[in-house]
């Protein structure tokens, strides 16, 4: 032993370390996870909703944002013209709805999609289509 003065709490960490209890545990030697959270005063709730697996709903012009993203990659992958149009017009009425009454969230931004462009584009990127 030392010839130091060791306090009570520091002999209970020595004889910790000397029964190797802090020995292999987890994330021990790597950095702190998410230390850019110090700036974030929401940080704990972010961190509660990823380690519980939980989600907040989006606000509905942000819901019908990422619904728009979807239904665009949706429409590239279309295998006909019938079904882009189908995919396209569905979305189309929802941003109509959505620019004619007051969404929460933030503004909407959101046009509909011109169909007939899409699909001369749509139509390039097909096998053998352009000219």
């Amino acid at each position: 032993m030392t010839d130091r003065f060791e306090t009570l709490i520091d002999r209970q960490i020595r004889e910790a370390q000397e029964r190797g209890e802090f020995d292999d545990l987890p994330g021990a030697g790597k950095p702190l996870p998410n230390r850019n959270e110090l700036n974030d005063e929401l940080w704990w709730v972010k961190r509660k909703l990823a380690d519980e697996s939980l989600t907040m709903p989006l606000p509905p012009s942000l819901a019908l944002r990422k619904e728009a993203e979807s239904a665009l990659a949706e429409a590239r992958t279309a295998a006909t013209e019938d079904e882009v149009r189908r995919i396209l017009e569905e979305i189309n009425g929802k941003i109509a709805e959505g620019n004619r009454k007051a969404m929460s969230g933030p503004p909407l931004n959101l046009m509909p999609y011109d169909v007939e462009e899409f699909l001369d584009g749509w139509r390039e990127r097909r096998p053998g289509g352009g000219s």
